[in-house]
């Protein structure tokens, strides 16, 4: 009678897993996400010229956003989807510390570490 308990849980198991498949990850070289210097250069002066404007129409609230929302735009434009990017613009909503060059720290930031994405192994 065991013999037959036996076979019958034998059944139930499942089939052995199938083959290992490789996955080939869509994320590009980590060398070609690197930008040329004519977009850092121009990343820089946006950026610049952006914490430049900051000072001065640091009161004007709407101005600020309108300078801020325009510099994203543009660093998005120049420098390709960034993820160091988002921070950048949330550091410039915060009162106060909208005074601080953040958005020539960001393109920094960028440019010494190149693309925050993780690398797939």
């Amino acid at each position: 009678m065991t013999e037959e308990v036996q076979n019958q849980n034998l059944s139930l198991v499942p089939a052995a897993p199938p083959a290992a498949v490789e996955v080939v990850s869509p994320v590009a070289p980590a060398g070609s996400r690197r930008l040329s210097k004519a977009r850092l250069v121009a990343a820089f002066a946006i950026a610049g010229v952006s914490d430049a404007l900051s000072l001065v129409f640091g009161l004007a609230m709407p101005v600020q956003w309108t300078i801020d929302l325009t510099t994203a735009a543009l660093l998005f434009a120049v420098m390709g989807w960034r993820w160091a990017l988002l921070p950048g613009l949330i550091m410039e909503a915060i009162p106060g510390v909208d005074m601080f060059p953040s958005w020539v720290l960001v393109v920094g930031a960028v440019a010494a570490l190149g693309s925050a994405r993780p690398k797939l192994n």
